[in-house]
């Protein structure tokens, strides 16, 4: 990680109407020394991944990411699996994990987040890097919980 994460917490312990989704996924991005994510929100009515914000993703792609099924893609898996879905190289991945568009981002190294707080999804947060790259342990760590922190502002926001 570049930086100190504790100015992300910091936003996201404020008041949840004053966060600015698109201001805290440029600070995670930049935190990890990334340059493309995106956050998805999950939206219970549809069981879809909506998406809040993003950074990096090429025109053309977003319509393919505006709403993904759980189950699907990096996002969509992590989702299902309530786990880390990470992929060292996206563009030589033969798992069948990232999907066939997922390599026009041109990144590599990238990792999905399910953003979890007791036990419920709330949405996911993804990250990548231009280059192969596996994340570190405390990193995945640090972003599970940068996950946890988004989803615990959300649930004070429906309160």
């Amino acid at each position: 990680m570049r930086s100190n994460t504790s100015s992300i917490f910091d936003t996201l312990q404020a008041q949840p109407s004053a966060v600015d989704w698109q201001q805290l996924l440029k600070d995670v991005i930049e935190a990890f020394d990334c340059t493309t994510g995106t956050i998805h929100f999950l939206d219970e009515r549809s069981q879809l991944l909506k998406l809040q914000a993003q950074q990096g993703i090429p025109e053309f792609l977003l319509p393919k990411m505006e709403a993904i099924p759980i189950g699907k893609g990096m996002a969509g898996i992590a989702a299902e699996r309530r786990q880390p879905v990470e992929m060292c190289n996206l563009q030589t991945d033969e798992s069948g994990v990232a999907r066939p568009a997922a390599r026009e981002t041109k990144v590599e190294g990238s990792i999905a987040a399910p953003m979890m707080l007791d036990g419920e999804l709330h949405g996911v947060i993804g990250i990548a890097k231009p280059f192969p790259y596996d994340f570190t342990e405390e990193e995945v760590s640090e972003l599970m919980k940068i996950g946890e922190e988004i989803s615990r502002c959300l649930v004070r926001s429906k309160a």
